[in-house]
């Protein structure tokens, strides 16, 4: 076997910090040493102590090893629609996404998008993703080809949706279903892939698609669902006059058996104490999407309300609502949120979100999200000294909270030194770096 040493400063978190503080809940290794063989993690722990003898050892002093990022909420297919100025949700999907997302019915546009998308998730960081596909079952097969050829484990699924959309991005309840389970046999579980069924939201899927939505989480129950909650004013009237014999949106989802433990509600900003409590009860996650939240003027998230009412919470960039790709960046931006609603978010909990946060959100905590024995070798290294700014900042600092701080707020593609996949390099292998 040939084994790999990774040397530098080692962070990995055993479970949510309670606290500044809380030094409990994480491992730290000034000079650690992660040692791969297969692509799996064998052993981590200081480099005094590690077995380098016929070992490849690369030195990443004085930077920061970490679980590689996981984002938990994203369209791959509109890569190319990031920053298109609208006013609203309802106005943007109708004005820029509508548009753009029908090119994936084109020969060889999802592939060359694909290609694209996970370059750049790999130069942010990002070796995990959950995506939503269009509504063209190619787009579904160029998204986990690539994923395939990178070797990341990534979830995603055709975008399930028959009514108030353009013609061209419409499937039926029946082809939806069909075209849904045709994917899930031909991705789900080869390699690292796994299959999230995608019903885009309420307003797209009549309560035919949401039957058939149904019958395939039943008989699929480890694959993943994912849709959208409560992300705008305007979408949640507008979803309620659609479907006016459930009580709230929570409770579309709800009386489709829907919502479970393996169910990411993207946005989920304007919840009220019942919706909260089914969350609870159901264990369906939240997922915290600030940068988009932010750009399209939607609301708030209310982390600190969800998490004592015992909801599951994840973070994601949603592009392209959101603004960036960068796990770095949406921690920066979700910082500011919670300011706003006067609820302080120390680094230490930005980086468990990011990390064992979003696998535990994903039940995949015993394979990422972690640096420990046995685990996916799914890392990324971090400069927090990359630009001169932050190198300006950081002469000053003491702390490992400062650091984390400094790389959350200034921090992005360029605080990324390198990224490993499975034990793999793959930043500095991408052309054009």
């Amino acid at each position: 076997m040939n084994r790999t040493v990774l040397r530098g400063r080692v962070l990995s978190f055993h479970r949510a910090p309670q606290a500044i503080d809380d030094v409990e809940s994480y491992l730290y290794l000034e000079d650690g040493a992660v040692s791969i063989e297969d692509g799996i993690v064998v052993a981590v722990g200081d480099f005094d102590s590690a077995e380098t003898a016929e070992a490849m050892v690369i030195d990443h002093r004085p930077n920061l090893i970490m679980p590689g990022f996981i984002d938990l909420h994203l369209h791959y297919v509109q890569s190319q629609m990031m920053a298109a100025y609208a006013g609203s949700l309802l106005e943007w999907l109708n004005t820029y996404t509508f548009i753009e997302e029908q090119k994936f019915s084109q020969q060889g546009h999802a592939d060359a998008v694909a290609v694209d998308f996970y370059d750049a998730l790999i130069r942010h960081g990002t070796t995990t993703a959950v995506a939503y596909c269009s509504s063209h079952p190619r787009s579904v097969d160029a998204f986990f080809a690539e994923a395939q050829r990178r070797n990341m484990l990534m979830v995603g699924g055709k975008v399930m949706m028959d009514r108030n959309a353009p013609e061209g991005l419409c499937d039926t309840a029946q082809s939806g279903y069909d075209d849904t389970k045709a994917l899930i046999a031909r991705w789900h579980g080869r390699g690292r892939a796994l299959y999230a069924i995608s019903p885009r939201f309420a307003i797209t899927s009549t309560p035919a698609q949401m039957e058939a939505a149904r019958a395939l989480a039943d008989e699929h129950p480890d694959c993943y669902v994912q849709t959208h909650l409560s992300e705008n004013d305007a979408e949640i009237t507008y979803s309620m006059e659609l479907y006016p014999s459930s009580p709230d949106y929570t409770g579309i989802y709800e009386d489709f058996g829907l919502l479970g433990r393996k169910t990411l509600l993207g946005h989920s900003i304007h919840l009220n104490h019942r919706e909260t409590g089914v969350l609870a009860e159901t264990g369906a996650v939240a997922v915290f999407c600030p940068t988009s939240n932010l750009f399209l003027g939607s609301g708030l998230f209310d982390r600190e309300r969800l998490v004592s009412h015992g909801v599951r919470v994840g973070i994601a960039t949603d592009i392209g609502g959101g603004t960036s790709v960068s796990m770095l960046r949406t921690l920066d931006e979700g910082y500011k949120v919670l300011q706003l609603r006067g609820q302080r978010l120390n680094p230490f909990a930005s980086f468990h979100m990011a990390t064992r946060g979003n696998a535990e959100a994903l039940g995949l905590e015993g394979t990422i999200g972690s640096i420990a024995p046995g685990m996916a070798a799914d890392l990324v290294v971090l400069d927090s000294a990359a630009t001169p700014t932050m190198r300006l900042r950081h002469a000053t600092m003491s702390t490992l909270a400062e650091e984390l701080f400094l790389l959350q707020t200034m921090g992005d593609d360029r605080a990324i030194a390198e990224v490993y996949v499975a034990g793999a390099r793959a930043k500095s292998t991408l052309g054009g770096l």
